[in-house]
């Protein structure tokens, strides 16, 4: 059934003799129902003639002095076959420009003065394969897409023309139209394409999705549409560091709401003048979001950061944990690039023992992202084959919102430490035991002076729990800590000159120092341990 009625008579030949296409006629009548809009071009055109020879003489007697019936008729049929050109074979086919662009072929094409033939051009089938065949050329793997559309914000402008003629036209029948009783282009645009392009994608498209297909329209024979509102609303337009231009649709769309409906009328024609080109695609973008892989490693090496070690420019070491395990996923996933984080951090030339150190690894912008369980298994064996300077286990695709769990209450976590103790002082089992029986020792420290330079300077008050000596020989022993997360464990031992207190050296009144430093666990319950 054609949704047009009587009633819309007067609103469908006004924009239609001002140069509107069928489906902007559609939506500024308040059709808002998905079928008419999903007709085939010509089909919609030859309804709309129909529609329209059925009121003809009516609108025409309702015209004072109106010209000739032939000549009016013939100027319908004129304006209504030249739209036409757009579904005959050979004429208003897509092509991609020189500049990668698409445009139309169809140079005689009568334009939306309104969409600037968004809902022409771009709704056909033709064009929705070709934006297809960039999606399945880019390599990205998905099972489902959400669709983003930007639209040049001079849309809103023409759009907001042709509101204020409608809105007058009805006036004079006592008739009221309010901005949200009209249809916003992108919704129509998403009631036509949406299910061509899960047709021809074979993927539903999915308001949630991670992957993103984003179109972006450009029109510059009509740029300057705009630039009368800067004029207007200065406040609207004001320059931000990552945008091109201060006319973006949220600036125009705050100016427009601002400004009198007169003012604008006195700077802008109602209707808008008709375009001579139609839009052209400057930007057919694929990404998909990030998708996160968390596990735990051991460190082996005494001679390994765990991240790239770089001074003024300078590389220090060949490696890093952080390479030796994204690398592997960066290829696997075949990702652009990658985020390393982890509960706290070990020095270089500290070992993490036990059950390793929680970390995750957020994979931007990866092109593979479906993996089974047992694929999984073999990357995690893959990495641990490849260097023993470390190991993963327990290694997981996560969410982003699981990853919180690795760093809240972070310093209310505990860990466990082994030290190698030397002292300068001879030393006898009985020296050191009464360290055993110290609990819950309160420390102060300053920022250690070898980190000085990458955090800011503080005093930080950490929680020994618990200490356990091992007596080696006369100038060393073991020292078993268990401590708040955050401590600095080598300045608890050797005092930095006086910057942690108290400290080893100060408790055992000698002078002591760090030869070896593990981490033993740190007690952060995630991720999930996963059997072997």
């Amino acid at each position: 059934m054609f949704p047009l009625t009587v009633e819309n008579k007067h609103v469908a030949q006004l924009l239609l003799s001002t140069g509107t296409c069928p489906r902007c006629i559609f939506r500024f009548c308040g059709v808002d129902f998905h079928a008419p809009y999903k007709l085939p071009y010509k089909e919609l055109l030859n309804e709309l003639q129909k529609f329209l020879e059925t009121e003809k003489d009516e609108l025409i007697s309702e015209v004072p002095n109106p010209p000739p019936k032939k000549i009016r008729l013939q100027e319908l049929e004129d304006g209504i076959d030249g739209m036409d050109n757009l579904s005959q074979n050979g004429e208003g086919k897509i092509s991609i420009i020189e500049d990668g662009s698409i445009a139309s072929k169809n140079s005689n094409l009568n334009v939306c003065n309104v969409c600037l033939g968004i809902l022409q051009d771009f709704c056909e089938k033709e064009f929705i394969k070709k934006v297809c065949q960039k999606v399945e050329a880019s390599g990205f793997e998905f099972t489902n897409l959400v669709l983003s559309i930007s639209f040049p914000p001079q849309l809103s402008v023409r759009e907001h023309a042709a509101w204020l003629l409608v809105k007058q036209e009805m006036g004079k029948q006592s008739l009221s139209l309010e901005r949200n009783d009209t249809v916003q282009l992108k919704e129509a645009y998403k009631w036509i394409t949406h299910p061509l392009f899960s047709e021809e994608l074979g993927v539903p498209i999915d308001g949630k999705s991670l992957f993103e297909v984003s179109v972006v329209f450009a029109h510059p024979e009509t740029v300057e549409d705009c630039h009368f509102l800067r004029a207007i609303c200065p406040d609207c337009f004001k320059p931000a560091k990552n945008k091109q231009s201060v006319f973006t649709r949220m600036a125009v769309m705050k100016a427009l709401n601002k400004i009198k409906e007169e003012d604008f009328r006195k700077q802008f024609p109602c209707p808008p003048n008709s375009p001579k080109a139609v839009c052209s695609v400057v930007e057919i973008e694929c990404a998909h979001g990030a998708v996160f892989v968390a596990g735990r490693y051991n460190k082996y090496s005494r001679n390994l950061p765990q991240t790239p070690w770089i001074i003024d420019g300078e590389r220090k070491l060949d490696s890093s944990v952080e390479e030796l395990i994204s690398d592997h996923l960066l290829t696997v996933f075949k990702a652009e690039s990658f985020n390393f984080s982890s509960s706290g951090r070990e020095d270089v030339d500290v070992r993490t023992l036990g059950n390793g150190r929680p970390f995750a690894i957020e994979l931007v912008n990866p092109h593979r992202v479906h993996f089974t369980s047992q694929e999984i298994k073999e990357l995690q064996q893959k990495i641990n084959n490849s260097s023993n300077k470390i190991q993963v286990r327990d290694l997981q695709l996560v969410t982003r919102e699981a990853i919180g769990h690795m760093k809240e209450g972070e310093e209310e976590k505990t860990k466990t430490y082994s030290a190698l103790i030397w002292t300068n002082k001879a030393i006898q089992r009985k020296d050191i035991e009464f360290l055993d029986d110290i609990k819950d020792l309160k420390i102060d420290q300053k920022t250690p002076l070898r980190v000085l330079h990458r955090r800011p300077l503080a005093v930080r008050t950490r929680i020994i729990h618990s200490m356990e000596t091992h007596y080696v020989d006369e100038h060393h022993f073991r020292l078993y800590l268990k401590t708040q997360a955050g401590t600095y464990i080598k300045e608890f031992v050797h005092g930095d000159f006086g910057r942690t207190k108290p400290n080893i050296c100060s408790l055992m009144d000698v002078t002591a120092d760090i030869l070896e430093l593990d981490v033993e666990s740190v007690d952060v319950d995630w991720p999930p341990a996963l059997d072997d």
